[in-house]
């Protein structure tokens, strides 16, 4: 590395073989001021270099004395077409004992290989770079073509719109509705975002309420049939869309496919990627749409919810949303949103579960008896999950005469969410994916049974053992508990 008129460092650059490739790799850096040396063994190739006023050698690359030109280079790159002799240069430069960055021209799998082999510190083979840049130009097109489409049927709204997120929403969910109603907002579209349940969980109430997103339940809002467009976001962990949406779809935008296709105007499901968050801002990217901070705040924290705080089935598109969302959010909200306080009934519910465990091998199964707030089972399986050597764990819950199950897994041996489909799909309502899911069993039988102290244990030892069996032979699991109902 040598010094330049200012004193600073300059990385000084060699270029071994002068086809396209490096003849385009030397001017461009040229054009940044580099300090680059240029090697080929075709004389009239030289000489034209030199005529652009580049600095070029005659040198075979092949030949052991390259090492020689090259000793007062940083980093050297050989980008020959002939891949015989990039390994022979590869070599040589090696055997010279300098510590180069050596980058090198690869034609296939198997030369790649034997590149690295020989010391190459970056090996590239063009077909390879070529396949990338075109999926992501691909990408970039799909994307355009996208957001024209979804232009159109904004632009075309003239009595609102209605944002349906799933049943209980999560981050993920509010989220994405938040940013789809910021777009919708800069075509002059009054959009609501409509749920049909209540929003559970602590930290879920939290964030609506910290960032001010105005939800309306369904029953509060005026009917579906009043909107002119609706659009449907992260909808399909709460099961089948069309059993649950009474009207015609216009946009339905999710990170999973639905069990049953949903037939909408605008589709775009993305199952390559971890969170709807994600999908909804590259859209507030490529309508050129800054978030505001509470936009940006929101889809961050769906970003990382969704993935377990980067943990969990993270994409590279995951990260480069969440890069750029990071300086618009604000993470003095994001902190009080993840450390809320727990309710007295999530409290109940836990001290319960702790109580009442059942361990098989790293398997936890666990009932919290009769509950009136369902979303404190998942916390509850979230949290008996920190136990040492539990991978997996299931909370069971009866509400609304209804068996409830909640499990989480950090197991990367099974998938949580097709277990729990595997065990209940001919019981009940099932949702999930690899590390949680949740389960929706009606009474039945045992549905209006008088609900005197007696009665109400009796129901509770049945369902209790009749699920945590159905769970356990789904899991594979033998055997009885190793710890006893009282935690011992």
């Amino acid at each position: 590395m040598s010094v330049g008129a200012s004193g600073t460092a300059r990385t000084r650059y060699a270029i071994l073989g002068c086809g396209s490739v490096g003849h385009a790799v030397a001017e461009s850096l040229t054009d940044r001021d580099k300090d680059v040396l240029i090697l080929d063994r075709d004389e009239s190739r030289v000489e034209a270099l030199r005529d652009q006023d580049l600095n070029a050698q005659v040198q075979d690359i092949s030949e052991p004395s390259v090492a020689d030109a090259v000793a007062d280079r940083d980093i050297v790159l050989i980008l020959a077409s002939d891949v015989d002799a990039n390994k022979a240069a590869v070599e040589a430069v090696r055997d010279a004992g300098g510590d180069h960055y050596v980058v090198v021209r690869a034609s296939d799998p198997v030369s790649e290989d034997e590149l690295r082999d020989l010391g190459a510190d970056v090996v590239i083979n063009p077909s390879t770079v070529i396949a990338d840049s075109a999926l992501r130009s691909l990408e970039t097109g799909e994307l355009e073509y996208m957001a024209r489409q979804l232009a159109d049927i904004l632009s075309s709204t003239e009595d609102g719109m209605a944002i349906l997120t799933h049943d209980t929403p999560d981050p993920d969910s509010i989220a994405s509705a938040t940013a789809l109603q910021a777009i919708a907002d800069s075509y002059g579209v009054e959009a609501d975002i409509l749920h049909p349940g209540d929003v559970g969980h602590q930290e879920n109430r939290a964030f609506v309420n910290l960032l001010g997103i105005d939800l309306l339940s369904r029953a509060e809002a005026r009917p579906l049939s009043e909107y002119e467009t609706i659009a449907v976001v992260d909808h399909a962990k709460s099961g089948d869309p069309e059993t649950t949406i009474d009207a015609d779809v216009d946009i339905y935008i999710d990170h999973i496919e639905a069990e049953t296709e949903l037939e909408a105007r605008f589709v775009d499901i993305r199952t390559n990627v971890s969170s709807t968050s994600t999908i909804l801002t590259k859209y507030l990217q490529e309508f050129d749409l800054s978030p505001s901070e509470a936009v940006a705040t929101a889809l961050l924290y769906g970003i990382r919810a969704e993935t377990l705080d980067f943990k969990r089935d993270t994409t590279p598109a995951d990260l480069t949303a969440a890069a750029y969302l990071h300086p618009f959010a604000n993470h003095d909200t994001l902190e009080q949103v993840e450390s809320p306080s727990m309710s007295p009934e999530t409290l109940d519910v836990l001290a319960e579960a702790i109580q009442s465990r059942q361990v098989q091998g790293s398997h936890l199964f666990s009932s919290a008896g009769f509950i009136r707030d369902r979303d404190a089972l998942s916390q509850a399986a979230q949290h008996l999950l920190n136990l040492e050597g539990i991978t997996t764990t299931a909370v069971l819950g009866v509400a609304d005469e209804h068996i409830h199950l909640a499990a989480r897994s950090k197991d990367i041996r099974i998938n949580i969410g097709n277990v729990l489909q595997e065990a209940f799909e001919d019981m009940g309502e099932t949702t999930g994916h690899s590390t949680q899911g949740s389960v929706e069993i009606p009474l039945g039988i045992f549905t209006g049974i008088e609900t005197n102290d007696e009665n109400r244990d009796t129901l509770l030892s049945l369902t209790e053992e009749a699920v945590r069996r159905k769970l356990f032979d789904a899991m594979g699991v033998e055997g009885t508990s190793s710890e006893s109902s009282n935690g011992s």
